[in-house]
């Protein structure tokens, strides 16, 4: 429909439920619809062809999956004793970035490139990496999660857990767990699948587990995006494409490009005064939902409690790349 979705102004949103706070509010500003898998599912893949984003909810397939994964015992029988990637931050802020290293890692790659859109990665003077890489097992994240709210505050250390399938990407990561394509069935590569638009051009099956207070930074990616809780409560701050100029991203080259520069949980409106301008909306994800974002679409995500999350990408659309061009990307 006409103006859809229903978006209102960040600091609003914000005011009403601030970021650092994952205890739930009577109301939010919703504005994305939500749909029945069973008695709703032409209406959502009429969204999807459209290119705007929804929530698909009581999919048998994808319920399943998330009675198995909260069953005792049973993520730790399926991970085991393997170590696996981990963010870890001193408060519960977490924000991607790639090392200035990787230029020199890419060597011969970077200097034969002849697109002359990718710039390298510079690091900015005085930046630091906002967080710390490791590896750990289940086990040791769960300890770390699984604990008293007293030991959750924004300002004490968090950690957030990630599991990869890569599928036909190849070896994309060392311990890759390529099981996931068995336990999350609605992501394998299969034509007339709902959760794949271009299943050829999927990019594999990424998993992060979060412990209650964790943040992830406003960001966009560039390609089509479904994703699945299968555990625990998720709130998710949209923005359309063509806010970029209002959120106040870092640039490209920087480490943490595509990313909000702007502290979401105490917005400082001297050096981003165009982040009033900025509109959004909100959805609280529980167990069993589906989430589809379009290519280019912001997002901000707060972990309301322990959760399990996967997603998977599959091809680039179109539609919203001139506001991202005409920001800078």
């Amino acid at each position: 429909p006409p103006g859809y979705p229903a978006a209102w102004p960040v600091l609003d949103v914000l005011t009403n439920w601030p970021s650092d706070d994952p205890d739930p509010r009577p109301s939010i500003y919703q504005g994305l619809c939500v749909f029945d898998h069973e008695t709703e599912y032409e209406k959502a893949k009429n969204y999807r062809e459209a290119e705007v984003p929804f929530v698909v909810r009581d999919d048998a397939e994808v319920l399943r999956t998330a009675e198995r994964w909260n069953t005792e015992g049973y993520m730790r029988r399926l991970l085991g004793p393997v170590p696996h990637r981990t963010e870890y931050s001193p408060d519960n802020h977490f924000m991607y970035w790639m090392s200035p290293n990787a230029n020199k890692k890419k060597g011969k790659k970077n200097r034969n490139n002849k697109n002359p859109r990718k710039v390298p990665i510079r690091q900015p003077e005085g930046w630091t990496p906002p967080t710390k890489m490791i590896r750990m097992p289940y086990d040791e994240w769960l300890a770390h999660a699984n604990v008293t709210d007293d030991m959750l505050g924004p300002d004490n250390p968090h950690w957030y857990y990630r599991l990869i399938g890569c599928g036909e990407m190849g070896k994309c990561d060392r311990d890759s767990s390529e099981y996931l394509f068995d336990e999350v069935t609605i992501f394998q590569p299969r034509q007339n699948n709902l959760y794949m638009v271009e299943p050829e051009r999927q990019k594999g099956i990424h998993c992060r587990f979060g412990m209650k207070g964790v943040t992830a930074e406003n960001h966009f990616d560039g390609s089509r995006n479904f994703i699945a809780i299968f555990g625990g409560e998720r709130r998710y701050i949209l923005s359309h494409p063509n806010q970029c100029q209002s959120l106040a991203l870092f640039p490209k080259g920087h480490p943490s490009a595509r990313h909000s520069a702007v502290d979401w949980s105490d917005p400082d409106l001297d050096e981003f005064p165009q982040f009033r301008d900025a509109r959004v909306n909100e959805v609280v994800m529980q167990a069993g939902d589906v989430l589809y974002l379009p290519t280019n679409w912001f997002h901000f995500i707060v972990s309301l409690e322990l959760n399990f999350q996967c997603n998977s990408r599959s091809g680039i659309s179109m539609e919203y790349m001139k506001p991202i061009n005409e920001c800078g990307f």
